[in-house]
């Protein structure tokens, strides 16, 4: 008498395989790198938080100045590296939010702008929500299938990262000296809220990406510049910081009138040209 070898169940095998999710696999330490940049950047943005609520400000500053500087250079290592992913794109927009956006909005808050009462916390939360709509907009612009050649030599609008080292010129100033009375905490709210303006506008801002070649002659003494910038801001922090953003304030009607002679337009008002974008993309 024989007896039939039982036939294993494929369908009960591929259900049970399927149920399991995604197989777990090596990952090259490579990959784990920029995310590793972004996870230490969000940390070091909250910490600043954290040390502000303690009155530490200066270090409260120090953490978010340094989490903005991890965040902007995650997304180029990761790009060096060859190690772009999904997922560390993702964690790098939660990254910008809390470190360009709730971070510096919170220590501004924390340090003056609770002195404006409630026109401080509107502030502060209009930055925040700026510095998120900013960078919402630069997502949808940069995954658009069709770039305009402006892109390359010109944000629309200021950068968020820009923007969180602006913003907390109050604070740099009273480093200085500057007295900290309502009047300035109030002062400070209004620029506040200018700064956030400047985010979500649509003005032509320099971007430093354009392929311009530099004249040879000019390399040295450019690197020069570069070292001699590096060397006072860690001798004469607030006072390189705050020169650096009046600076930075100056020359924005610049790009915008460079923009302007070559596109007759004071401010950017293409829009996205992409046909599988919603009418909300393409009115950004």
């Amino acid at each position: 008498m024989t007896t039939e070898t039982p036939q294993p169940d494929l369908h009960a095998n591929k259900v049970n395989d399927d149920s399991r999710g995604p197989r777990l696999r090596e990952i090259p330490l490579r990959l784990m790198v920029p995310n590793l940049i972004t996870v230490l950047a969000i940390c070091a943005g909250l910490t600043g938080v954290r040390l502000a609520f303690e009155d530490k400000f200066e270090l409260a500053v120090s953490m978010v100045l340094v989490a903005a500087f991890l965040d902007g250079i995650d997304g180029r290592v990761a790009r060096l590296m060859k190690a772009t992913s999904k997922f560390g794109a993702q964690m790098d927009s939660l990254a910008d939010i809390v470190n360009f956006g709730v971070a510096p909005g919170l220590v501004l808050y924390v340090f003056i702008l609770d002195k404006a009462h409630s026109f401080g916390w509107i502030a502060a939360l209009v930055f925040a929500i700026s510095a998120g709509l900013r960078l919402a907009r630069f997502n949808v612009m940069e995954e658009s299938a069709a770039k305009a050649p402006w892109q390359k030599e010109y944000f629309v609008g200021v950068p968020a990262p820009a923007g969180a080292l602006l913003v907390m010129l109050p604070i740099y100033l009273s480093f200085l000296g500057v007295d900290t009375t309502p009047g300035f905490a109030v002062g400070s709210a209004i620029y506040t809220m200018l700064i956030a303006f400047l985010l979500i506008s649509r003005l032509p801002v320099w971007s430093g990406k354009s392929e311009k070649k530099v004249r040879r002659d000019l390399v040295l003494p450019l690197t020069i510049g570069v070292v001699l910038y590096v060397a006072l801001l860690m001798s004469y922090t607030w006072e390189v910081l705050s020169a650096t953003v009046i600076f930075y304030l100056l020359t924005l009607p610049f790009g915008a009138r460079a923009w302007q002679r070559k596109y007759g337009t004071l401010t950017v008002n293409e829009e996205i040209h992409d046909p599988n974008a919603s009418g909300m993309d393409r009115g950004l």
